[in-house]
């Protein structure tokens, strides 16, 4: 809707600008942030393909489903076809995230949080 405050242009952000931040914000080189954030991702994927499921407390769950085999239809032709089994990620947001998502939460609400959780 136009003028609706609850909507906004969407920035995309990539790994190279997170890479960034998190190296001035942490002081650290940015080549170090580059390779940490990159196997970060790199095991969150190796995980995942081998059915494990990932938790990250406040954050977030992410784990793999099972999609049987089903007929579905084309659109475009009304043709029948096979869709084959397959494996989808799926992820469920955790509360921190879904609270400042919706702007209930500030970043240093936070603060008080143990790092062991993580």
């Amino acid at each position: 809707m136009k003028g609706d405050p609850a909507r906004h242009a969407v920035n995309t952000i990539t790994k190279k600008e997170l890479v960034h931040r998190i190296a001035e914000e942490s002081k650290q080189p940015k080549v170090v942030v580059k390779d940490v954030v990159q196997k970060f991702l790199d095991a969150i994927v190796d995980e995942l393909a081998r059915g494990n499921r990932l938790e990250f407390r406040e954050f977030g769950v992410f784990e793999t489903k099972g999609r049987a085999r089903r007929r579905a239809q084309n659109p475009r032709t009304l043709e029948k076809v096979d869709v084959p089994a397959r494996r989808v990620v799926k992820f469920k947001v955790g509360r921190l995230m879904r609270e400042r998502v919706a702007g209930n939460s500030t970043p240093s609400s936070r603060a008080g949080a143990s790092s062991d959780d993580e």
